[in-house]
């Protein structure tokens, strides 16, 4: 006889196997795999110029400042 918990991770299991068998779980996870170089290309893009332009923020109150800000 098997434990609630079996009888659960089972379910969990046959579950997870039917979804990955459909043609929706397929095509999300070729063009995910495909898509995922862009998704961290813009990524580092987007954090370098915002990097950039909180650096010459900063710089600018500096100067403004007298040279106290930090």
């Amino acid at each position: 006889m098997e434990t609630k918990e079996e009888r659960i991770a089972k379910r969990h299991r046959l579950r997870d196997e039917r979804m990955k068998a459909t043609p929706g779980y397929k095509v999300f996870s070729v063009m995910f795999t495909i898509g995922y170089p862009f998704v961290a290309i813009f990524t580092t893009l987007i954090s370098g110029i915002l990097a950039l332009i909180s650096g010459i923020s900063r710089g600018m109150a500096w100067v403004v400042s007298g040279g106290k800000s930090r």
